[in-house]
C-alpha cells in the first residue's frame, strides 16, 4: 500500500477538509473552486468503497446545485 500521493489527491483532500471543517465554508467558495473541487472528485475512483460511492455522489449533487445558485445568481441558501 505504498502508492504516492499526487498533487490533486493532496488538494482534493485539502478541499475536503475545509468543508467538512464548518457548514458554512461550502458556502464561501468561489465558483472556479468550486468547479476544481467538482473535476477533482469525479477523477477520484470510489467503486471499491461503496459507502465512499455514495458519499461521492451526494457531494457531486450539492456541488452541481451551488454551481448553478452562483451562475445563474440565484440562491436557495443565501
Amino acid at each position: 500500500m505504498s502508492k504516492d500521493i499526487t498533487a490533486e489527491d493532496r488538494e482534493r483532500i485539502k478541499m475536503l477538509q475545509l468543508i467538512t471543517s464548518s457548514k458554512h465554508e461550502f458556502k464561501k467558495l468561489t465558483l472556479e473552486q468550486i468547479k476544481r473541487l467538482e473535476e477533482l472528485i469525479e477523477k477520484k475512483d470510489y467503486s471499491h468503497d461503496k459507502k465512499a460511492h455514495k458519499s461521492k455522489v451526494k457531494l457531486l449533487a450539492k456541488i452541481n446545485l451551488r454551481i448553478y445558485e452562483l451562475s445563474e445568481g440565484k440562491g436557495l441558501f443565501y
